[in-house]
């Protein structure tokens, strides 16, 4: 079984399901899942993980994205996007590139953003795209998000091209959408590229035809990034032989039984590795107790 993060280009037409099935064929195993879905229309990096990394998904929720998108003024849809159906219209013949430049620094920084209803995320147990596909619309909680940088690449009214860097959850065509609310003439998301998420940048992101040529040459394994290597900031610990079987059953490691191999600590977090140097999962140093818990446990 392979085990790891492929770095995947999600072309636009495919969901994100729909990549992961292709890879169940490519690969022949069925423990694969995706992080941070993109929609259909958009395209760009999707991390795929694989075997005993599919456990790592919850843990990537810190790492920041970086997208490429086209924002079309003058346009309010129901998806927020150009695919939806035309609500309003706008007038932009006003709207000057100083005013978009101004409009759009506003939103860098953190801000509170309502969720789309045509969107993945669910209400009572059910999703909001179908609640939104039946005509429904329903209260959303606003989400707390980050906007790292927004970086306004070329302005071609009604166009704006710009590159966000954005905290996890944010999604970028409701920021098309309020930014038109602010502007007074309505916005609208034409295009999306993902161009970095986790770590993973878009200039080395396989295609599915890629990824099916080099699984035929036997040369997949070689693309496929090592569980560990998604945490290279966290100081790397050893048992002692007489404790690799509490390590392989998950169980707590106290102080005395594991010593540091390598690395900078920046948390309390540690890559733990077995006698041998086999890395197993991730812990936890508990100063009071003296001893480490397990996190999560990445054993194949």
């Amino acid at each position: 079984m392979l085990n790891g993060i492929l770095n995947v280009y999600k072309e636009r037409g495919y969901t994100s399901f729909d990549v992961v099935a292709v890879l169940r064929g490519i690969t022949k195993q069925n423990k694969i899942g995706h992080t941070g879905t993109l929609d259909p229309d958009a395209e760009g990096v999707l991390p795929v993980c694989l075997g005993c990394a599919t456990k790592i998904s919850g843990m990537l929720d810190d790492k920041d994205k970086t997208y490429r998108a086209v924002m079309l003024l003058g346009k309010d849809t129901d998806t927020q996007d150009i695919s939806g159906t035309l609500l309003k219209k706008g007038d932009t013949a006003g709207v000057t590139e100083l005013m978009v430049r101004e409009c759009v620094s506003t939103f860098v920084g953190e801000i509170d953003q309502i969720p789309p209803m045509y969107s993945a995320l669910k209400v009572n147990g059910q999703k909001l795209v179908d609640l939104a596909r039946k005509g429904q619309t329903v209260e959303r909680k606003p989400r707390h998000i980050t906007v790292f940088d927004i970086n306004i690449e070329e302005i071609d009214l009604p166009r704006v091209t710009m590159s966000v860097r954005c905290s996890r959850g944010t999604y970028i065509r409701t920021l098309c959408h309020d930014i038109g609310e602010k502007l007074g003439c309505y916005g609208t998301l034409e295009s999306l590229i993902r161009t970095a998420d986790a770590g993973f940048e878009i200039k080395n992101a396989l295609k599915l035809a890629e990824i099916q040529n080099l699984k035929d040459k036997g040369l997949l394994g070689e693309y496929i990034l090592p569980v560990e290597d998604m945490f290279p900031d966290y100081q790397r610990m050893r048992t002692t032989a007489g404790a690799d079987r509490l390590l392989y059953n998950g169980n707590p490691l106290l102080k005395y039984q594991v010593k540091a191999e390598s690395g900078h600590r920046i948390s309390t977090k540690v890559r733990m590795a077995d006698s041998s140097g086999k890395f197993c999962g991730i812990y936890e140093y508990d100063a009071c107790r003296r001893k480490y818990n397990p996190i999560k446990m990445f054993l194949s």
